[in-house]
């Protein structure tokens, strides 16, 4: 109870602490929102291969000193294209090109960086994140970069739920579905770079994927999925700052082992899918059958 007191008057006393916490609370919700659409279309590790591949955009967006929203949406975009055009024109399959792909991409960021050593410049931060660190701009940033997210979903909702659940159905009708695939990496894209500064790079993909997974266990409603989705990702956020602000840890690290977390509650305990209830209700039937 005193560590919530402190918190809370810090909250009110510290300009950081307020970004972080709004930061934090932006990127759960955007996170959710698409990590929905990434988990029902089986596209988890194009999830991680975006995340993973902008750091080389982000590099050189930062070193020739322009946006590095404008660098890793590029390098976002340019990874997304290049796999689909490995697996469209040799034997590769899908998930060899990605895997291809997003190791190149992150491994020329890496070299990239540890080039720098010696200049006074450290991106190392892009790896991990600093919530704690978020200025009054990078949160504007984040803000800007929902709102276009979450605009794209509403404005293409119909488009994006049809061609998630019956692909072959969105294609007879002629629907873009190639187009609308794009969308989705562009997307992804602009999640991990307003993901840049409160989980990093390499944690993103753990946002985008748990609280979407956790949504999934509760309900097999997508618009109540998207929902459950947003604020389970707004309250990894929120118990992770906390917990990172009160015990000096990783404020990364510490958002995605909340939602982690709540993902392993969901698991035992969800009214429908959980290990435990069906564990249970399997017992008390072999009760009521047997006697």
């Amino acid at each position: 109870m005193e560590n919530l007191t402190f918190f809370w008057e810090s909250l009110f006393k510290y300009q950081y602490l307020q970004n972080a916490l709004l930061a934090g609370m932006l990127v759960g919700i955007i996170c959710g929102v698409v990590g929905c659409f990434v988990i029902l279309r089986g596209l988890a590790l194009m999830g991680d291969a975006i995340s993973h591949a902008v750091l080389p955009g982000v590099v050189v967006a930062y070193l020739v000193g322009f946006s590095f929203f404008i660098g890793a949406v590029i390098a976002g975009v340019l990874t997304a294209l290049g796999i689909g055009y490995i697996a469209q024109n040799s034997r590769i399959k899908d998930d060899a090109a990605i895997g291809i792909m997003f190791t190149a991409a992150f491994a020329l960021g890496i070299v990239m960086i540890t080039l720098q050593h010696g200049t006074g410049v450290d991106l190392w931060h892009i790896l991990f994140g600093n919530v704690l660190a978020v200025s009054r701009d990078d949160l504007w940033t984040t803000l800007g970069i929902g709102v276009i997210v979450l605009a794209c979903i509403v404005t293409f909702y119909k488009h994006l739920l049809l061609s998630t659940f019956d692909a072959t159905m969105a294609q007879a009708i002629g629907m873009p579905t190639k187009m609308i695939h794009y969308l989705l990496m562009l997307l992804l894209s602009l999640v991990t770079v307003s993901a840049l500064k409160t989980v990093g790079i390499i944690l993103v993909v753990a946002m985008l994927i748990t609280p979407g997974a956790i949504a999934h266990l509760l309900t097999d409603r997508f618009p109540a999925m998207l929902w459950l989705s947003a604020l389970f990702g707004m309250l990894s956020s929120i118990v992770g700052v906390y917990i990172s602000y009160i015990y000096d840890v990783a404020t990364g690290a510490s958002i995605v082992l909340v939602a982690s977390a709540l993902f392993a509650i969901a698991f035992l305990l969800s009214p429908k899918q959980g290990v435990f209830v069906r564990w249970a209700r399997a017992h008390v039937l072999h009760k009521v059958k047997y006697g």
